[in-house]
């Protein structure tokens, strides 16, 4: 037997007569001779033993038990627990037994091991199988219920009934069981390619060839219903820059089908645009295709289902929520109603900042209250916040043709406390407006609320905010929670009065920038996808985000900040030191004493002077270059095509960053030029200039009216002598219509009245005026020959009037500023020696 069990076996043996301690004693002296027995021994020693011993060991009295030798022999003998008879220990195995014993148990121990592992495995293996038919059982036993017909009650009325719905359209309540699975299957059926990008459903090559960004609308079909708004939106991509007739240069197709409403009850549903769109050869399964949508869905739910299939198409859409938005595809446009004007639109109503910006009320909200359905429960618990003090929250139920059969028990006082506030006074005296979700997640309110600078508050969880691609709506809008409401008045109070005054300030620039006019809202859309397209050549956020805002910085000219004339004060940038001189020449040279070589004169000797451009714009081809004077400076003589617009092209040739224009007989002296460029340098992005005119309005014939007449007041600084920046070139080529241009250079008349109302819609500023002699006058001398022939032609004063009104109705709006300031250099006219003035020759005679 092993060793171990011997040791078992003696202990057993041993362990009736009770004494532990003596058994030790003994089995160490008699027994165990080597110490490596020993400590088999005291291994397998129980518990008990252990703390038998130690207590043995530790007790004070115990000198009998540590004693050796013939005394503790005789007190064991003479000990009452011991056997009487002689006890026979068994014999110690040898090295081969406790060998093969080890063997044995190692063994024993790796089957126990082997049969607990498999019991693990069998137990998995049935766990796995009997819970997969539990899992195919529920689904069976689910399916089942959800085939079970719900019997509908009898109806009295049914015969009624079966003349508006079937009785299967009406068991059929998708609406009532419908779970959120299942309503992004009915979204991804529509919408099969919901994860449509740029990349992989937008063919790049149709935008890369000579023409690049264009756009093509498809003609509408004869007995087409078009709504007011998408005749609106179509007016304003055929009369863009990007428009094409020809589809075959076109990198954007839009529909002649109205599709801006798909709400089946709407008197403005155009049915079948499924198979229409499927008949256009270059559909092409939505592929580079735009479709514009305001309204989706239908009563009860109001889905964003479109009834039909978008395919590839890129969605210009209003209400868009953020689960079916395709980032960096879809375009989320606002909700517009169809009296939004299709130019210009009015102006935002904080035309100064407020002193303090806090107004009457401190949060408003006035519009409908539903009693069921979706958006009902944001709209229903409105009153909760309504103090009749600074929070004003009123809610009708008066809508609708049956109103009064589903009414409850608020609804009269509701409709009493709605008719006492009037919802303008309420806008224009209210600090923050609340933007509720509506049936849709889009509201009329949040374009009224930007407009009258009220701050908007939205509570429509889920909504893709319009532009959000570009614009960062956390500096213009709170985005408060609809299940949150009653927190609403608590954040609006803590926000400080500068905060304040900043979100009223970006709502204006907002809604001026993108969102006054149809024409704003579809060129945003158009110029979001551009960017898209030529994603090497776009806009950065702060060009969207800062004024003169993104459709007026057009990255064709460049992408860098520093370039643009709006971005100098914020980039902490001065403008350039040196200007470039262009200079309209339509007279041939005939003499050295003409006007034009006393200009280059006067020019060659200002300091900031870097060049000088001629457009030779005459009938005869210009001189020779030996016939223009020496001078320090490089001229340039370019032809101008004979075009009145030439003066304002963008040529390459114009290294600086300032231009001055002039006419060929402007008579100015060097100070007065230098003493110009100075204060140009200080406001680059305006026009400074001498000539002044301005503008009115005639209320009798209801038109504009212009004037040359010098007043105290100016609205325009001709360019016939006049610093500006020289983006303004490539924006008066680019950016203007076509049609624009070709008024001007069929009349050779009114481009400086053109670039004014450019520069001011831009800046939404007026010109600067400088001084200047006070014998400066208009009039041209008599050598002018086709100069003075136009001046003296009275249809030229007329045909300028009506240029003002052509100009205002393309811009939508009258852009010109009206202004009293004048700058005159320091000490001009005053009554001090003429040697303390540093602009002196300004003042002689």
């Amino acid at each position: 037997m092993g060793e171990q069990q011997w040791l078992r076996r003696s202990i057993l043996q041993l362990m009736p007569h009770g004494n532990f301690t003596l058994l030790y004693r003994i089995w160490t002296r008699k027994v165990m001779k080597t110490s490596d027995t020993v400590t088999d021994f005291q291994t397998f020693k129980s518990g008990d033993e252990r703390n038998g011993e130690r207590s043995h060991r530790g007790s004070a009295g115990s000198g009998a038990m540590r004693m050796h030798g013939p005394e503790g022999e005789e007190e064991r003998r003479e000990s009452p627990g011991l056997p009487q008879s002689p006890i026979r220990l068994p014999q110690p195995p040898s090295v081969e037994g406790r060998a093969r014993a080890g063997r044995r148990e190692t063994s024993m121990q790796a089957r126990k091991k082997y049969v607990f592992l498999s019991a693990c495995a069998c137990c998995w293996l049935l766990l796995v199988y009997w819970g997969g038919i539990q899992v195919r059982l529920l689904r069976l036993l689910g399916r089942l219920r959800a085939d079970d017909i719900r019997l509908w009650p009898e109806w009295v009325d049914q015969d009624l009934l079966l003349g508006y719905a079937n009785l299967e359209e009406l068991q059929a309540d998708a609406w009532a069981g419908e779970s959120p699975q299942q309503r992004r299957q009915g979204w991804s059926g529509i919408y099969k390619d919901g994860r449509c990008r740029m990349e992989t459903c937008f063919d790049f090559s149709r935008c890369r060839g000579r023409d690049g960004f264009r756009v093509y609308v498809y003609p509408p079909e004869k007995g087409d219903r078009i709504s007011e708004s998408y005749r609106k939106i179509l007016a304003s991509i055929t009369e863009s820059r990007y428009h094409t007739s020809d589809p075959h240069e076109a990198c954007l197709f839009v529909l002649g089908i109205d599709t801006l409403d798909r709400d089946q009850l709407s008197a403005q549903y155009v049915p079948n645009v499924d198979e229409r769109i499927r008949n256009y050869p270059l559909w092409n399964d939505g592929r580079n295709h735009l479709i514009f949508n305001l309204y989706s869905g239908t009563w009860p739910n109001y889905t964003e289902d479109l009834g039909f299939r978008v395919g590839q198409a890129m969605l210009a859409k209003a209400s868009l929520n953020v689960e079916h938005f395709r980032p960096g595809f879809d375009i989320s446009i606002p909700l517009f109603s169809k009296d939004h004007p299709q130019k210009g639109g009015e102006r935002g109503w904080l035309e100064r900042n407020t002193v303090p910006p806090r107004r009457k009320y401190l949060l408003m909200f006035k519009g409908k209250r539903y009693l069921t359905g979706i958006g009902s429960d944001t709209r229903n618990a409105l009153h909760h916040i309504h103090n009749g003090k600074d929070i004003v929250s009123l809610t009708t139920c008066r809508h609708g043709k049956d109103w009064e059969k589903h009414k409850d028990g608020r609804c009269d006082h509701d409709n009493l406390e709605y008719e006492r506030y009037d919802y303008q006074e309420l806008l224009h005296n209210s600090t923050f407006c609340l933007v509720p979700r509506g049936r849709r997640l889009g509201s009329f309110r949040f374009l009224e609320s930007l407009q009258a600078a009220c701050i908007p508050v939205l509570l429509s969880n889920g909504w893709e905010l319009p532009f959000s691609d570009v614009i960062q709506w956390n500096q213009a809008v709170i985005e408060g929670d609809e299940r949150l409401l009653l927190q609403v008045p608590t954040t609006v109070r803590a926000l400080s009065d500068e905060r304040i005054l900043a979100l009223r300030q970006r709502t204006q620039m907002l809604w001026d920038a993108y969102l006054s006019s149809v024409d704003k809202i579809v060129l945003t859309t158009l110029e979001i996808i551009k960017d898209r397209v030529f994603s090497y050549v776009s806009r950065n956020k702060l060009m969207w985000n800062a004024l003169p805002g993104g459709l007026l910085v057009l990255p064709e000219y460049s992408t860098h900040l520093a370039h643009f004339p709006f971005y100098y004060l914020s980039q902490g940038i001065s403008p350039g030191q040196e200007f470039t001189a262009v200079i309209h020449a339509v007279s041939p040279l005939v003499s050295q004493s003409q006007p034009i070589m006393r200009l280059l004169q006067v020019l060659s000797k200002s300091k900031f002077c870097s060049q000088i451009i001629i457009l030779w714009n005459s009938e005869k081809p210009p001189p020779a270059k030996s016939k223009w004077p020496p001078m320090p400076v490089p001229l340039t003589v370019m032809d101008g095509r004979k075009k009145t617009t030439s003066r304002f092209l963008p040529h390459v040739a114009i290294e600086t960053e300032a231009v001055l224009n002039l006419d060929e007989d402007t008579a100015l002296l060097t100070s007065e030029v230098n003493f110009a460029f100075t204060v140009w340098r200080s406001f680059p992005e305006r026009i400074v200039g001498y000539p002044p005119r301005s503008h009115f309005w005639d209320p009798v014939k209801q038109v504009w009216g212009y004037t040359s007449k010098w007043t105290n007041e100016y609205s325009i600084v001709l360019t016939g002598a006049a610093f500006y920046h020289r983006y303004y070139h490539h924006l008066f080529s680019q950016y203007l219509p076509p049609s624009l241009r070709a008024l001007v250079d069929h009349t050779s008349n009114c481009e400086d009245i053109l670039m004014n109302f450019l520069v001011s819609s831009v800046t939404h500023l007026p010109p600067i005026k400088v001084a200047q002699r006070k014998q400066h006058k208009e009039p041209p001398s008599p050598q002018q020959g086709v100069k003075n022939g136009a001046w003296s032609n009275p249809e030229h004063f007329t045909q300028r009037q009506e240029c003002v009104n052509a100009f205002a109705a393309w811009f939508g709006y009258m852009p010109l500023v009206n202004s009293q300031l004048r700058l005159d250099p320091v000490l001009f006219k005053d009554q001090v020696s003429i040697l303390r003035k540093k602009y002196k020759d300004m003042e002689r005679s």
